[in-house]
């Protein structure tokens, strides 16, 4: 049996992550997950701690970004099924970013937000295979995607 490798990008406030994942493990799903690095200190100053520091907040940003882009690329790169989360607390420009390099490489892109965010994300939701609101949501097409199987779900 294929192991499905999904990419979660986005959000990092809440535990949808640890959700998905487990409810793809009670439902033995054969999939792995990778996603980037969430912790937000960390992702913020890889660059300046590695490459060192800057006076200029851009370029602070500027070397997080692109030590960052070395992970989120590969990864969105190498996986079967982007899945990409906006809360509702941050704007998460990087996520709109990581939906359309998803979608611009061909990759099934999965998009989970509230109602709220309907009107501002109609485009990245129209470049998506599927818009959902909870990872349950993700788990039933995952399971359906690999194993066929509707069972149980009601919608």
């Amino acid at each position: 049996m294929r192991n499905w490798n999904v990419y979660l990008s986005g959000e990092i406030h809440t535990d949808w992550r640890e959700q998905i994942e487990a409810g793809v493990k009670s439902a033995g799903l054969p999939v792995s997950f990778s996603a980037p690095v969430t912790h937000h200190e960390a992702s913020d100053d890889c660059g300046v701690t590695i490459l060192g520091e800057e006076p200029d907040k851009f370029w602070h940003d500027y070397k997080g970004a692109s030590v960052n882009a070395i992970r989120t690329r590969t990864l969105i790169g190498d996986a079967d099924v982007v899945v990409v989360r906006f809360g509702d607390k941050y704007k998460q420009w990087n996520a709109a970013f990581d939906a359309g390099y998803a979608a611009a490489l061909g990759k099934p892109l999965i998009v989970m937000h509230g109602p709220d965010h309907q009107h501002a994300l109609k485009e990245v939701d129209a470049a998506a295979f599927a818009v959902v609101e909870t990872p349950d949501q993700i788990v039933h097409i995952l399971d359906y995607v690999i194993n066929g199987n509707l069972a149980g779900y009601t919608g």
